[in-house]
């Protein structure tokens, strides 16, 4: 039973107001069937995205209505109890499919130096997607350089990660489901309407219950940092949606405690302490923020691969203030290998927040960029890492380290 305390009448008043924000101009929800009858024993599962097997759980009626979805609820990884409402309704936080984008130049009229925004590149085609309309959307089905991709956000667990979207001989667009598990962002794809955990790119409910998305690499970074990096870069541009654009529904939400989570915290960090996040070849390591603050560039190994982590000062929080360019500062980390062709890089952190190699001296950027020395030009090869609160982090990866 909920204890009506000032914090949780603080909370219910904020879930609310963010309800009703995200369902205002709501697109409809697509298709009207209920969900098929659930019968039947446990199965395996091939995923479609590797050859990897996960078994599935037995069938059993889900503790919610299925109206309005055409999801195979008979295929789950997961129990029910794990999947919680968050509020709005399908699609009531409405994806965006369309985008259409500005130079920078003309973003520059709305955003802040100090705004955080997704950047993802491909074939020199490099796009940002501000989190002061992300935080609203969550969700931007996109085409960059030819690639098909979907660039998501949840705010609760501060977590930005792009997918691929061609998968099993298609292309899948993704909405938000209205749930969450781990407080992190359940999405669906339209093509087969199964459930995806934004997390971690599993299936978890559906056609595909058990296969995997692929990550693609991205960073969060400061506006100013895209523009100088990308100059003829483009940028998200505001939606036709009614929404207070810049605005954070989620005040202080980073200094807090987590929301619409009921699973174990781990008390060797806060649990909205941002951590980078790295998995590589089964070995688990979250580096935080804090640290990579002090250090501005932390040395290790991780499932065998020497890596560098950094981090550059001069990027908002978007889940602190209400005005998210005025949020505290955070910075913005990444993670790369070390190797670069047949030399092992070490680097040193510099006042003016760009890094230095010892080998050659050359300069580098929080994007793996060197732009002048020896190596000028040369790109690090970046890790799939990501930046997330901690308690999220630990939900979905237990085994994880700490770095120390």
């Amino acid at each position: 039973m909920l204890q009506v305390t000032r914090r949780n009448l603080t909370w219910l008043a904020l879930l609310s107001s963010v309800v009703l924000a995200a369902c205002i101009a709501a697109p409809s929800s697509s298709g009207d069937s209920a969900g098929a009858p659930v019968a039947g024993t446990s199965t395996i599962v091939v995923q479609s995205a590797s050859s990897a097997t996960v078994e599935l759980l037995p069938p059993e009626s889900p503790p919610f209505s299925t109206v309005g979805w055409k999801t195979d609820f008979t295929r789950r990884t997961v129990p029910w109890q794990q999947i919680l409402s968050g509020g709005p309704p399908k699609d009531g936080i409405p994806a965006i499919d369309q985008p259409e984008f500005e130079e920078i130049t003309a973003a520059q009229r709305w955003l802040s130096e100090r705004d955080p925004v997704i950047v993802f590149e491909y074939e020199g085609d490099a796009r940002a997607y501000p989190l002061a309309i992300l935080i609203w959307h969550e969700i931007v089905n996109d085409i960059v350089g030819g690639k098909p991709v979907a660039v998501t956000f949840c705010p609760l667990c501060n977590a930005s990660i792009v997918f691929e979207r061609a998968f099993d001989g298609q292309v899948l667009d993704f909405g938000t489901t209205g749930r969450l598990r781990n407080s992190d962002l359940v999405m669906y794809d339209r093509q087969t309407e199964s459930w995806w955990q934004q997390f971690t790119g599993e299936g978890i409910v559906g056609e595909y219950a058990g296969a995997r998305l692929t990550f693609l690499g991205v960073q969060v970074i400061s506006f100013a940092d895209f523009a100088v990096a990308y100059p003829h870069g483009q940028v998200l541009s505001i939606p036709d949606f009614r929404r207070s654009y810049g605005r954070n529904p989620y005040t202080n939400y980073d200094s807090g405690r987590p929301f619409l989570f009921d699973g174990e915290l781990d008390p060797r960090l806060p649990p909205t302490e941002r951590v980078l996040g790295l998995d590589l070849q089964g070995e688990v390591k979250a580096y935080p923020f804090t640290k990579l603050a002090t250090a501005g560039a932390l040395h290790d190994k991780v499932g065998g691969e020497p890596v560098v982590i950094l981090h550059k000062a001069g990027t908002a929080s978007a889940l602190d203030t209400a005005d998210i360019s005025a949020g505290r500062d955070v910075g913005s980390a990444a993670a790369f290998s070390r190797q670069l062709g047949d030399r092992l890089l070490t680097f040193q952190a510099l006042e003016d927040g760009t890094f230095r190699d010892e080998a050659t001296g050359s300069t580098w950027t929080i994007l793996g960029q060197a732009t002048a020395g020896e190596l000028a030009g040369q790109q690090l090869e970046r890790l799939v890492a990501f930046d997330h609160f901690w308690f999220a982090w630990y939900a979905f990866y237990p085994d994880t380290a700490i770095y120390e």
